[in-house]
């Protein structure tokens, strides 16, 4: 499946919006957009996985690598994210623990 990812900006807050699968073929282009964001200065990220069916290992892993970089310039990373299947893969790996996990953008925007 095609992974589909806009990103909006305001300031220094990015959003970006992932629909599709996330995965060892697909990650390489969230892994792109994270690192485009934070290259022209948002140092908070907004990741709304809210459309992703599917995560695996690859694209947790780019999601960790996102937050250890804007944590390298004092930002911060939040997760947006309803789906029950994505949550659990969370769950499973203590990463709930380790991300801010929003139901909406606007409720992640707290920064």
């Amino acid at each position: 499946m095609d992974l589909s990812i806009t990103t909006e900006r305001d300031g220094d807050v990015c959003r970006i919006s992932v629909q599709g699968e996330i995965d060892v073929y697909t990650s390489a282009a969230l892994k792109d957009a994270i690192i485009g964001a934070i290259e022209q200065g948002c140092i908070n990220l907004i990741v709304d996985i809210d459309a992703v069916g599917f995560i695996d290992s690859s694209g947790l892993g780019v999601l960790v690598s996102g937050l250890r970089r804007v944590k390298e310039n004092s930002g911060s990373m939040r997760v947006v994210c309803t789906k029950q299947n994505v949550l659990k893969i969370f769950r499973i790996t203590g990463l709930d623990r380790v991300f801010p996990v929003f139901s909406s953008a606007e409720e992640a925007s707290g920064f």
